[in-house]
């Protein structure tokens, strides 16, 4: 048995969403263990119930206690929450929020440690996962706590990339929070993740407005001539490619998106909306920036549709498939930049 590939921690998500559903279509398919190891961040007692509404009954899991159990050929589950636990199909509960953040807890805890190579997480409702212990927007600024590192939320499909440089905040402060520092910091995460995980060599990096028609000349705001101008000059002079900025209504509807690499928009809706338009089914939300690789499906917890096995499991398979990619990608690119000469070989010839 091949113990040496790349090990996939999964998060369960809310169990009272669409989450194991696009789980276990998505690992049914047997060809998966050719790509990785699955570590299901979850219960199994919550799996069997999904399993049972959905009449799914060739799927079976490997019931393990760490990660390092894990068996190279098998679905493994890591139970993370209590046995008694109540799933309410379509509904949002205090016991669903606990549960998601039982199973994030765990399974950041191994990334961190390296029990796990990298990270998917099904959606969590972010109203009932909040508690003591997790006071965050989402996961995006949760796992930026825990990872120590400055992170851009960037949604991914074959069409386009989309990063913002404010996430999940009131649309009433998105103005407040733009700053030069703030959009220059945005820009090098995106620059170097695209080197780094998708090898890009030279990416060009288009960027939005944020007032319509891109302030007209400071009739319409100021925020361009002041903040995201003088940023994109500055970033230019650091030799990121950054271009812009482009009023986001003609951008979209011209297909300029196509001649970038990526696109940073000013806040959360003028980039997602557009995003979900084009890629809905098949976008992937990727954390960009930090040590460890942690990719997500690009749509909600879908109560509405809960247990109705409807739901479409092909953004969770892409986002398994990016976490892969991305992970060798790095590894690749850390191979290549690596100094092939070492220390004491520099200092005797030099």
């Amino acid at each position: 048995m091949n113990n040496n590939k790349i090990k996939v921690g999964i998060t369960h998500g809310d169990i009272n969403g669409v989450g194991y559903e696009v789980i276990i279509k998505t690992l049914i398919d047997n060809r998966i263990y050719e790509l990785c190891t699955p570590v299901i961040y979850g219960s199994p007692k919550v799996a069997a119930y999904h399993k049972k509404v959905l009449h799914i009954d060739n799927f079976t899991l490997n019931n393990i206690k760490k990660a390092s159990e894990a068996h190279p050929k098998r679905t493994n589950i890591i139970n993370c929450i209590d046995d008694n636990v109540k799933v309410e199909l379509g509904k949002s509960t205090r016991t669903a929020g606990t549960s998601s953040f039982k199973a994030l807890e765990k399974a950041v805890d191994d990334l961190n440690k390296g029990e796990i190579d990298v990270l998917i997480t099904a959606p969590i409702n972010k109203k009932n996962i909040q508690s003591q212990d997790f006071e965050f927007p989402g996961h995006t600024e949760y796992l930026e706590e825990k990872m120590n590192g400055k992170s851009l939320m960037l949604l991914i499909s074959d069409k386009l990339r989309v990063g913002v440089v404010t996430g999940h905040i009131p649309i009433s402060k998105v103005s407040d929070s733009i700053s030069e520092k703030r959009i220059l910091e945005k820009l090098q995460i995106l620059h170097n993740s695209l080197i780094k995980d998708f090898g890009i060599r030279r990416p060009k990096i288009g960027v939005l407005s944020l007032n319509p028609h891109a302030g007209d000349d400071g009739l319409i705001g100021m925020e361009e001539k002041e903040i995201i101008i003088p940023a994109l000059e500055k970033a230019r002079e650091n030799g990121i490619m950054a271009l812009g900025p482009f009023p986001a209504d003609g951008f979209f509807g011209s297909d300029d998106y196509k001649k970038f690499d990526a696109i940073l928009a000013m806040y959360h809706d003028q980039g997602l909306t557009p995003f979900k338009a084009l890629a809905f089914d098949s976008g992937v939300n990727f954390t960009a920036g930090l040590s460890g690789v942690r990719t997500s499906p690009a749509h909600g917890t879908a109560y509405s549709i809960a247990g109705n096995n409807v739901a479409s499991e092909q953004s969770f398979k892409e986002a398994l498939y990016m976490a892969i990619d991305v992970h060798r990608n790095r590894e690749n690119y850390e191979e290549i930049s690596a100094d092939p000469m070492p220390k004491a070989d520099r200092d005797r010839n030099f």
